[in-house]
């Protein structure tokens, strides 16, 4: 429900000092399996570049492993764009199963497209997953569509949506103009008490929210970052900061904080006209760098 006062209340910025308290160096003695094993189900036909954008940004960010779910005849495009990951079949994910326990986070929804399986696959991960879940784009479709949010909200996962302004209107079920009315924290909050979720809403000063009724303000990235397969390395960040051990909102705060550094940072390079989602996962490490060094 709409509460004009709570959008003031309980409203902080996140800044350099909070992630460097949440983003540590490692420690010399440790292995891949240390720094997470991350499962992307994401990219389709035309949209493969989701999956490999998803998985580059959860290795730029420290994963140790990340699997890429997606059908078959699209693993060579995969294993060529980002060939430090791994694929599976996206059938292998549509049965009764408990393989997702296998990995440290799961992201879905970049680029998936609209098959009748993702139904399927969304429940799926949705009854069975018990580690973070990141869903993204069309996962939030699916689940808008399907009016899945009971199930959502009934997830042992702790989960984390990552909607842009139209998606939060179909989740929501409110017209744009009714969001506007209503302000990016108000809906982002409303987001997160509809579905139990942390909820990540992307635009000009991301807002994430927690279903305890907090919202947070990201104070970093420019306009630059309004190009397509953004939102899919933000994805693949906040997972892998997830499977690294951050909980669900450390991981959307210091993911999204991450994620506009590294776009100024590249900006500052190259200007913010000429800045491609690919340029923004390739200086996060810029970014983590930074950070690790305040």
């Amino acid at each position: 429900m709409y509460d004009a006062k709570r959008k003031m209340e309980n409203t902080s910025i996140i800044t350099k000092g909070y992630v460097h308290t949440v983003i540590k160096k490692r420690e010399r003695d440790i292995h891949k399996g240390d720094c997470g094993k991350v499962l992307a189900v994401a990219g389709s036909k035309g949209m493969a570049g989701a999956a490999v954008l998803c998985g580059r940004g959860a290795y730029r960010a420290g994963s140790g492993l990340v699997r890429i779910a997606i059908c078959e005849e699209l693993f060579p495009i995969v294993q060529i764009g980002l060939p430090e990951a791994t694929c599976v079949s996206r059938d292998a994910f549509l049965g009764a199963h408990s393989q997702y326990d296998e990995y440290d986070a799961v992201a879905i929804g970049p680029g998936l497209g609209d098959d009748k399986k993702n139904e399927d696959i969304i429940r799926n991960v949705l009854r069975e997953y018990r580690g973070t879940l990141v869903i993204d784009a069309d996962g939030l479709n699916t689940i808008a569509r399907a009016e899945m949010a009971s199930e959502v909200r009934k997830a042992e996962a702790d989960i984390i949506i990552t909607p842009h302004a139209g998606e939060a209107s179909r989740l929501l079920g409110l017209s744009m103009d009714k969001l506007k009315s209503i302000g990016r924290t108000e809906t982002a909050l409303m987001l997160a008490e509809k579905f139990s979720a942390v909820s990540l809403l992307k635009g000009a000063g991301t807002v994430v929210a927690t279903p305890g009724g907090e919202a947070y303000i990201n104070s970093t990235g420019n306009p630059g970052m309004a190009t397509g397969g953004s939102g899919d390395v933000l994805t693949g960040v906040i997972a892998s900061l997830a499977g690294q051990g951050l909980r669900a909102d450390n991981a959307a705060k210091a993911g999204v904080f991450l994620h506009g550094l590294a776009a100024d940072i590249a900006a500052e390079k190259m200007s913010q006209h000429a800045l491609m989602a690919g340029d923004i996962a390739d200086h996060i490490g810029c970014a983590v760098k930074m950070i690790i060094k305040v």
